[in-house]
Order: C-alpha cells, then sequence, then structure tokens
C-alpha cells in the first residue's frame, strides 16, 4: 500500500481546508499511524488487500469530518465498530484532549488497535473489545459519552438505539455516511423515536482533495 510521497502535505492541506489546523508533530504521528497499518494490513483485513496508499489517505481525511461538529474538545468520545481506528484515533490525534473509548469485536483488530495506541503514545484512549449490542448491559458505558459516533459500521436502524443506550442526557450520535441517505434516515424513523432521539442536523461535506461527498448526521435525545 504505497502512499504517495507528498501525502503529509495533502493531509495538512485537507485538514485546513475544514478548520483544522495539525501540527507537524501530528502529521508525524499520523505517518507512523499509516506504517503500521500498512504493515498490519498484511496479517489481518484492517482495509481491502486491493486498497491504494490514496484510500488510506482518504480515510484519514474523512475521519476528520466530524471534528467541527464535536461538542467540546474534552468531549468522551465512544467511536463503535471502530476496525482499523477510523474515526476514533484520527479524531484523538487531532484533537488530543477528547477521550475516546473505541469498541471492536473482532480479536485481531482490538489487539492491531490497542497496538496502535501503544505504538503512538495516545493518552486517555480505551479499546473495548466486544460487540456494540453487549454495551447496553454494561452500567459502565450506559448514559456516559458526550458523543456516539460510527463511520458506516452499522445502519441507522441498528446504530441509533445501540448508541442511544450510551449517550449521556445532553450527549449527540453522530453516524458518518455516504451523500444519499435519505431512504435510511426515513427507515430509521420508529428506532429513532423508540429511542427518545431526533434528527439534529444533517450535514453535507465534500471532502478535500478526493472531492468524495458524504453526509454527517447527528441526532440528539429528545
Amino acid at each position: 500500500m504505497e502512499m504517495r510521497e507528498n501525502w503529509p502535505q495533502l493531509l495538512l492541506q485537507a485538514a485546513s481546508d475544514m478548520g483544522i489546523n495539525l501540527t507537524e508533530e501530528q502529521v508525524l504521528i499520523f505517518t507512523h499511524y499509516c506504517r503500521e497499518i500498512t504493515v498490519w494490513n498484511e496479517k489481518i483485513n484492517l482495509l481491502s488487500r486491493s486498497s491504494s496508499g490514496d484510500t488510506l489517505l482518504k480515510n484519514f481525511i474523512d475521519s476528520l469530518t466530524p471534528l467541527p461538529f464535536l461538542p467540546h474538545n474534552k468531549s468522551a468520545l465512544l467511536d463503535m465498530g471502530s476496525g482499523g481506528g477510523f474515526p476514533g484515533i484520527p479524531l484523538k490525534i487531532a484533537c488530543d484532549t477528547l477521550k475516546v473509548s473505541l469498541v471492536e469485536s473482532a480479536r485481531k483488530k482490538t489487539s492491531f488497535l490497542k497496538h496502535l495506541i501503544r505504538t503512538l503514545q495516545l493518552p486517555e484512549i480505551t479499546v473495548i473489545h466486544g460487540r456494540a449490542e453487549n454495551l447496553q448491559t454494561n452500567e459502565a458505558y450506559r448514559n456516559t459519552f458526550d458523543v456516539v459516533i460510527s463511520k458506516a459500521a452499522f445502519k441507522l436502524p441498528e446504530f441509533l438505539p445501540l448508541g442511544a443506550c450510551c449517550l449521556a442526557p445532553s450527549g449527540i450520535l453522530i453516524a458518518m455516511k455516504g451523500e444519499d441517505v435519505r431512504e435510511e434516515v426515513d427507515a430509521a424513523e420508529p428506532a429513532a423515536a423508540a429511542s427518545g432521539l431526533y434528527l439534529s442536523g444533517s450535514h453535507s461535506v465534500t471532502l478535500p482533495v478526493t472531492g468524495d461527498r458524504r453526509r454527517i448526521l447527528i441526532y440528539k435525545k429528545a
């Protein structure tokens, strides 16, 4: 998975276009992230084996898009279905005061995430090995988080009730989706109502560098 030689500059520019100012140290951490995920991807399926370096760059950029929508820079954030660490780890790198928890059910991916956190020396970030459904019955996670987020790991009708259980009363749930989500949003209305959530924001985002379109959906507790 070869990255363009100028990808750190592309990442810097993309972040700047989104109003995010990355430091040289943060870009260096992303460089280490890139190296680790490239090595581990040969052993476990973090990204498609056919993925290019540009795919990884796009994942970094994509993962940063929710940052302007977070309530504050010390939010407690739960990333459900984190996989290769997206979006939780890029968000943590860009805003090191976030308190991040990553939920991942696959043991090998969990091992990668724990290794990555140690290697990148990221503070206040933990990995929860298990299914997101199991958090509903664990009092340690109920009504706890300022933000519950997922990057296309679940369909909305499934994600909303899972996330609602973990949200603090004033928290927000962020679903990162493709541009065309109207049918999925409509299908999720019964789940939203049953979970005590309402759609408070729907933001269209064009990714810098790639030009891909995304939709950031924000739900709040009614």
